[in-house]
Order: structure tokens, then sequence, then C-alpha cells
């Protein structure tokens, strides 16, 4: 059975999509991965379709299909026997399927940009996963390399008890440039800085996804 990996947050716009798109595609040059998008906006299909015109036939080995309503927790089991990861771009907001996906996860992500709004937007989705009693960790996203407001992020969720990865996605053109063109930052730039953050991300979540 696969490890269940659901990348959740209640605020728009913080960067999951491009979380699950970056570690699915990393994953997949060495495991049968699935990334399911939830969200109604579909970003990931689309990120998915961008894909399978770049990469041809070499786009199939990585699963990318989409789900919502009853059908949900099914399409996760069904993933999970024929994948060794599974992740999961959930819908924001407190929606029935954010919570079907959050029960179903191993591991649950929730990607944080470091500003005031982001943090205070964070708390009910690190609620859900905590009632759900479900492993949770924060990914700070389009994070500086340092600065005032990154400390202080970091010290207001310290202060909270949420614990935040080591490894982080910064600010950087390399992102938004591969998920334009269908791509992981390890496949479109693999010697660049992006590509460095993507490998560290997946190291340090090694207790879930093994090693590579």
């Amino acid at each position: 059975m696969a490890i269940v990996v659901t990348v959740a947050q209640q605020k728009g716009g913080a960067g999951k999509t491009t979380l699950v798109a970056q570690l699915a595609a990393a994953l997949a040059a060495s495991r049968r991965v699935a990334a399911l998008d939830v969200d109604p906006q579909a970003s990931l299909m689309r990120w998915q379709a961008a894909r399978k015109s770049a990469l041809k036939a070499a786009a199939a080995g990585l699963t990318v299909a989409d789900c919502a309503g009853w059908r949900l927790a099914g399409e996760i089991a069904r993933l999970a026997r024929s994948h060794d990861v599974v992740l999961i771009d959930s819908p924001p907001h407190a929606e029935t399927e954010a919570r079907l996906a959050v029960r179903a996860a191993d591991l649950v992500l929730v990607p944080l940009q470091p500003s005031p709004l982001d943090l205070w937007a964070t708390e009910p989705t690190l609620a859900l996963a905590h009632a759900e009693k479900r492993a949770v960790r924060v990914v700070l996203n389009r994070a500086p390399a340092r600065g005032r407001l990154l400390d202080a992020t970091r010290a207001e969720l310290a202060r909270a008890e949420a614990p935040v990865l080591a490894a982080a996605l910064r600010n950087r053109s390399a992102y938004p440039a591969a998920m334009q063109r269908g791509l992981g930052v390890t496949e479109s730039a693999p010697k660049g800085q992006a590509a460095a953050e993507v490998r560290a991300l997946i190291a340090e979540l090694s207790d879930w996804l093994g090693s590579t």
C-alpha cells in the first residue's frame, strides 16, 4: 500500500499545487507516484496537460487524476493499491473533500508563506489534522532566505507547537517557470538551487517516504 500525503491549507494561494507537483515530479524518478487533484480549480490537471505535451510518453511515469465528492475515498484507496506514494492536492476552505483527504493521509503537509495572514489561516488546517489524529508538518513556501518576517514566523510556529520542517521552498522564479512547462524543478533545472530545495525536503520526509 502507498504512503498517502495530503497537502492541505485553508487559505487559497498558499502553493499547494506547486508543492504537490514538485514532490510528484521528483519522486516519480524512482517510485510509482500518483497525484490526485481535489481542488475545484484543477490547476494540477492543467499542469499534467502541459506535462504530457512537454514529455510525450515519458509523462506516463506519473499518474495524475482528479476526483471529488463521494467518490474521493474510493479513488484514494484505488490509487494506493497500485502506487508507492499518493499525493493529494486538497481544496481550500473546510470543505468535506478537504476533511476526507486529511483523514486518508499518513502525513499532512501544510504550505505556509511567511506572513501574518497566512499564519493565522493555517490554524484551522492544523486543528483539522490534529482532530483526525494525523501527523502534520508545516512547509515554508516562497520563503526569503533570511529576514525578520521569516524569523518571526518560525518563532510563532514554535510557540504554537506546530512542527515545521527545516527544508523550505524559497521565492525562486524556477518554480513557476517549471510549472508552466508541466515539469518539476528537478527535471527543468536539476542542478539548480530550487531542485536542491526539493531534494532536501524529500530527504527530511524520509521517515514517511523512505530514502531514494
